[in-house]
């Protein structure tokens, strides 16, 4: 019986590393099948701004701030507002704050 108990233990374990580990793949590539235009138009200051403190900070907090950022700016594009107002995770490479820095 122990052992049925620490082979499940070991499949969720495995599980939940592979979930943790799609999810930042998920940040830094985001989805393929989607891709977002950005618009130059969007660089506002802040914008600038709030991607470089995140990306040279590695404290992405301010994610759902780039968000309101550039939906100021005239962005209008889903993908980037669900992507920086969801969960996370969030790491340098983001998808978003790259394409804002020009590091795609």
């Amino acid at each position: 019986m122990r052992g049925t108990a620490e082979a499940a233990s070991c499949a969720l374990g495995r599980a939940s590393k592979s979930a943790e580990q799609v999810a930042l793949v998920r940040d830094i590539f985001g989805n393929p099948f989607r891709p977002v235009a950005f618009s130059p138009s969007w660089l506002t200051d802040t914008v600038l701004t709030l991607a470089s403190q995140m990306y040279e900070s590695r404290e992405f907090g301010a994610m759902p701030i780039l968000a309101d950022a550039l939906q100021d700016a005239g962005c209008d594009s889903a993908e980037v507002f669900d992507h920086c107002r969801g969960d996370g995770p969030h790491v340098r490479g983001c998808w978003v704050v790259d394409l804002v820095l020009g590091k795609e």
